[in-house]
């Protein structure tokens, strides 16, 4: 038994994914995938999720496909954005506060949530290690969220985190002003800008 050509066109077009809705959406049985997985073409990544058998898992990327509502933000958005360079052993996201993840999903990372009228506030796209484009915070809000954390975030990363902004050649601080005046930390960041600039 082979893959469908158009079932690995899916396959290729997104980065080596594929979810039952994707398979229903093209016509098919979800069934299909069951066939498929027993005969080892595909593997179950995690319920409704599934790649080739050679795929190197791309955790973000699969984490994020699971619930599209999910930001990356925080550490995760930090190592996202370039300003750290390490990985986050577990992902921090925001989801709006009138949503919820469900308990498995609730293993997988660290879940903030955040009032949904600051919700969509610096969403943008970055891209993974492995190229898949996921949503996270700019580095503008993820600067603002740190400081508003700043009793449960690691004092280096913290540190390590508003000393590559302030180095950055990307950096906007009229936007970074405006967030953080929005989220109520303006002065905290005027503080901490004031020294590194």
């Amino acid at each position: 038994m082979i893959l469908n050509e158009r079932v690995k066109e899916r396959l290729e077009l997104q980065n080596g994914i594929l979810s039952a809705a994707d398979v229903v959406s093209m016509g098919f049985s979800r069934n299909l995938l069951s066939v498929y997985v027993r005969e080892g073409l595909l593997v179950r990544v995690k319920q409704g999720l599934y790649s080739l058998p050679d795929w190197m898992e791309d955790d973000m990327f699969t984490l994020a496909r699971g619930y599209p509502r999910m930001v990356f933000s925080h550490e995760s958005a930090l190592f996202l954005n370039g300003l750290s360079d390490r990985t986050p052993f577990i992902h921090a996201v925001s989801i709006p506060k009138n949503t919820s993840l469900s308990a498995a999903q609730r293993e997988k990372c660290i879940c903030h949530y955040v009032k949904p009228e600051f919700y969509d506030m610096g969403i943008i796209t970055c891209k993974t290690v492995f190229g898949n484009e996921v949503r996270c915070y700019n580095a503008e809000r993820t600067i603002c969220d740190l400081v508003r954390a700043k009793n449960k975030t690691d004092i280096e990363t913290l540190t390590a985190a508003l000393k590559n902004y302030a180095a950055s050649k990307d950096k906007n601080v009229a936007l970074l002003g405006s967030y953080a005046s929005s989220l109520k930390v303006i002065k905290e960041i005027q503080m901490y800008m004031g020294v590194l600039l």
